[in-house]
């Protein structure tokens, strides 16, 4: 089995950790390489270059020292409760901003997954992990992210995954294959949920979801058609709290431009803030 390649964001906050432990646990029994990555920034403004100049200044130095020292802890501590030998872990401490760091390690590395902490849009807790999650999910359009909740507890099981999808694109193997991959690791359920008025099917999604039906039949899936309720983010939510035993949602980026036009509201960003279970965004490459 080919190594996945992981990389997890770190500020050194308990949500931070908490997407770690469930980055591990996820793959508990998947050959992995892990990239822990910190980025830090000199100063908070242009300002900070004029008046520290360059990279060796006691002030770029303090900060990268602090930074791999944390990172070092952060590993002693991921070491003290993942004992599988088929795991690496690698640190990364980076002057950059988050999405440069991401960005260029998912190019060098040949990353598979983003997977970080998100945190409830309420006011000021909307900070390090909350609103960058959902920027990483937006700039980083060729890498799935998975963002976890912080107060998500993994038990270790992933038995049905949810996809929602407005069926507007006639899916390839090589995109699917984030999803697929995790579902066949764990032998999981995919519901596939298509939220809007089943009455305006188009031809092109009737295509799209007899392709998808093809793509899927090695596995173990359902679809599920259900009317929009206030908000597609609502009525997502209310499909994994039903009793089908969600443990992750995902949905590919583009149906978000779908559910869009549906609903007038960024779905993707709402889903990122208030999905109760981890939230997986995979990208088409077009």
């Amino acid at each position: 089995m080919k190594k996945k390649r992981i990389i997890l964001p770190t500020d050194f906050s308990e949500n931070a950790w908490n997407a770690t432990v469930y980055a591990l646990e996820l793959f508990k029994h998947v050959p992995c390489d892990f990239f822990l990555l910190n980025s830090y920034q000199v100063g908070a403004s242009g300002l900070s270059t004029k008046m520290v100049g360059a990279n060796d200044t006691r002030l770029y130095n303090l900060m990268k020292e602090q930074s791999e020292r944390d990172l070092q802890r952060e590993l002693e501590r991921i070491k003290s409760v993942d004992k599988n030998p088929e795991h690496t872990f690698t640190t990364k401490s980076i002057m950059d901003t988050l999405v440069n760091a991401i960005g260029k390690t998912v190019y060098r590395e040949e990353i598979d997954y983003i997977i970080m902490g998100t945190k409830g849009a309420s006011g000021l807790k909307e900070v390090f992990l909350g609103s960058n999650t959902y920027t990483i999910i937006k700039e980083m359009d060729f890498c799935p992210v998975i963002a976890v909740p912080e107060d998500y507890r993994s038990e270790g099981k992933l038995d049905s995954i949810l996809l929602a999808t407005g069926y507007e694109h006639l899916f390839e193997n090589y995109e699917l294959k984030p999803l697929l991959s995790i579902v066949e690791s764990f032998n999981a359920k995919l519901w596939i949920a298509y939220v809007g008025d089943l009455e305006d099917f188009t031809s092109k999604q009737k295509n799209s979801k007899s392709k998808l039906e093809t793509r899927l039949k090695s596995i173990n899936y359902e679809f599920v058609e259900v009317e929009k309720e206030v908000s597609v983010n609502n009525t997502i939510r209310g499909l994994v709290n039903e009793d089908r035993d969600i443990d992750m949602v995902a949905m590919i980026n583009q149906d978000h431009s779908f559910f869009e036009r549906l609903t007038r509201e960024p779905v993707i960003k709402k889903v990122t803030f208030n999905s109760t279970v981890p939230f997986l965004v995979i990208h088409l490459f077009e």
